[in-house]
């Protein structure tokens, strides 16, 4: 894998993002929203793979909703000092534009027959309890970049209710989408449900980007 040149936006920049080989813009006024086939190849997807099932564990959410079944996923904080780690997130960051400062590490999910992430977005809300404990250093979340690692037998798409948006897990799939509409103005119809895995396993990584340095 070559090393990408390093980005030195602090923000993505979508003609960026659309000029690049084989971007595809979903049509919709209310999100921006890019998908790019085969960003990873299969050996990348599968050393993500290998790392996510030795270091998985359960997931959280930030602030609790009362819902125990909202992400019954697992988790697993990729190594930022694993120097294939260090590639891939010097890949996002090539796509992306923005600078890895503002880059949170990336982190990987597993989803077995039957778990989920319920629908939500990616920023945290401003009238949230736990927004300052999460916000008040590197400030809220701008950009997601998530691709797929494999493509379960059946289910796990990503759906985005306010848009009509259903995609289906491929791997090496990314998708790239914004989640604010302007400076302290965030998007609500990022909202995004990772539905259900009906047959198989599902493996993706996410990278999210912050309005200031991560650290």
């Amino acid at each position: 894998m070559e090393t990408p040149s390093a980005p030195t936006g602090l923000d993505a920049d979508p003609a960026h993002i659309a000029a690049q080989p084989r971007v595809q813009k979903v049509p919709s006024s209310a999100l921006t929203l890019f998908i790019r086939r085969d960003f990873l190849s299969p050996e990348e997807c599968a050393e993500l793979i290998a790392r996510i099932d030795r270091d998985r564990r359960p997931s959280t959410i930030a602030d609790a909703n009362g819902d125990g079944y909202f992400r019954t996923s697992e988790t697993c904080d990729l190594d930022t000092a694993d120097p294939f780690v260090r590639l891939i997130d010097a890949k996002l960051c090539a796509f992306s534009g923005i600078d890895p400062a503002h880059g949170e590490p990336i982190q990987g999910q597993r989803y077995e027959v039957g778990q989920e992430f319920k629908a939500h977005t990616d920023f945290f809300d401003p009238r949230g309890s736990d927004f300052p404990k999460y916000c008040a250093v590197a400030g809220n979340r701008t950009w997601t970049l998530m691709a797929y690692l494999n493509q379960p037998a059946a289910g796990g798409a990503t759906r985005f209710p306010k848009i009509g948006k259903t995609i289906q897990p491929e791997t090496g799939k990314l998708l790239a989408w914004n989640n604010r509409t302007g400076p302290g103005a965030y998007n609500d119809a990022t909202l995004h449900h990772a539905m259900k895995v009906r047959s198989g396993v599902k493996y993706v990584i996410t990278k999210w980007y912050r309005e200031r340095p991560w650290g």
